[in-house]
């Protein structure tokens, strides 16, 4: 079996379909025919098409087979109190209006919550306030706080714990002698390339094309079978998809059923979410796991809601969801972390990134996906984008957000 890329023909049909499908009520069917003929796997391996990923990123749930993180019966209501947002913003050297930054960054939504109350929020390109979007990497920051409560519960005994306490059959990888902190803090030793190349020949898109795309094995698999440790564990920050994919392995080991369901139950429905959020897998059901490094999907106002959670030492509404002392200890880097490397501008805690010029902290994904919250001005922002390409761009979002949320301080 082969799939093709960057075959307009394919990639329109496929994205016609898709468009045509979404206002479906059925649930989907989770077969593994159905995920794995020809077409479904072009329409993955053509997902980050630049002229059409800004309606890809709406529509995984018809590209993936998927597993529903189920909201609460009873949701968390945001006030509202609406502001305009004058002046301008930098970029390449132009100072541009709001809405003008907005389409030059590809933003399909700004939510911005100050003080617990939504202060602006705004769809563009079809998508709406009850419509899920991808959020790749972010997914990284929600499994780091899913362990914070595995580790509450009991479920995990420390964060010192090694890997292979959880996954016995990474014993004899490159993840012997590895700890769950080390995961936390991207410092596994092992190696891996995160480079951004789909369709190129990288350790990434092998793994990428393989498990994501043509369903053929797991991320984890990956891991028993190809991981090599190039590192001394806890020395060297490495960022990798690949160690997160281990940690939502090792949570589901831990906790006795899946990152979706745990999620629902410890955070989705306590904390008041108002629609169901959904995991794309990387194989069907039944043999597929979430995809833990980058495959969560939500809406722009439950986002915002996981931004305030962690901006109210995980409160929800009146119900602490999440430990104070989790939420600190995962987004304020502890000495010597405070930098990714030296001479870099940010740091990384537990799959959150630190700014240690600030109290500020963000969960980031490719093609500039953000929730910044910044807990001097009590500010929550939710960005979703569709950049032409996965990188680019951070550090402009950054210093917009940054802008944004300093707005309310003045």
């Amino acid at each position: 079996m082969t799939f093709k890329k960057n075959s307009n023909a394919i990639v329109i049909a496929a994205i016609a379909s898709l468009y045509s499908a979404t206002c479906l009520a059925s649930p989907l069917d989770h077969n593994e025919e159905k995920w794995t003929t020809d077409t479904m796997i072009n329409a993955r391996a053509n997902m980050f098409h630049p002229d059409l990923n800004y309606l890809t990123f709406q529509n995984f749930n018809k590209m993936f087979s998927t597993r529903t993180v189920e909201a609460s019966s009873t949701p968390w209501r945001l006030e509202e109190d609406l502001v305009e947002i004058n002046g301008t913003f930098s970029m390449e050297g132009e100072e541009l209006s709001l809405e003008e930054f907005l389409e030059k960054t590809r933003t399909n939504a700004l939510l911005v919550i100050n003080d617990g109350k939504i202060s602006y929020e705004h769809y563009r390109n079809g998508l709406s306030e009850t419509h899920p979007h991808a959020v790749f990497s972010v997914s990284k920051s929600i499994i780091a706080t899913l362990i914070g409560l595995a580790v509450e519960d009991g479920k995990i005994a420390s964060l010192n714990d090694k890997v292979t306490d959880y996954l016995p059959e990474l014993v004899g990888t490159g993840f012997e002698g590895t700890r769950i902190i080390d995961l936390l803090r991207m410092r596994s030793g092992v190696a891996w390339d995160e480079h951004y190349e789909f369709g190129g020949d990288t350790q990434l898109t092998e793994v990428h094309d393989n498990s994501l795309v043509a369903y053929k094995y797991r991320w984890c698999d990956y891991a028993v079978t190809s991981s090599e440790k190039l590192h001394e564990p806890g020395d060297q920050f490495n960022y990798s998809t690949l160690d997160t994919s281990v940690l939502g392995c090792l949570l589901e080991s831990a906790v006795g059923t899946t990152a979706a369901e745990y999620m629902s139950e410890k955070i989705w429905k306590p904390a008041g979410m108002e629609s169901d959020a959904f995991w794309i897998m990387d194989g069907p059901e039944p043999v597929g796991n979430e995809f833990y490094g980058a495959g969560f999907n939500a809406t722009l106002r439950d986002l915002g809601r996981l931004g305030l959670l962690m901006l109210n030492m995980g409160e929800a509404n009146g119900t602490q969801v999440i430990s104070e002392a989790w939420v600190e200890e995962s987004t304020v880097s502890d000495p010597g972390y405070e930098r990714t490397e030296e001479g870099s501008p940010i740091g990384y805690q537990y799959q959150w990134w630190t700014l240690p010029e600030s109290d500020a902290y963000s969960a980031i994904g490719l093609y500039n996906q953000f929730i910044y919250i910044d807990p001097q001005t009590q500010t929550v922002i939710v960005k979703l984008s569709h950049t032409p390409d996965p990188l680019g761009w951070e550090e402009v979002n950054l210093e917009f957000l940054e802008k944004i949320s300093h707005l309310f301080s003045e």
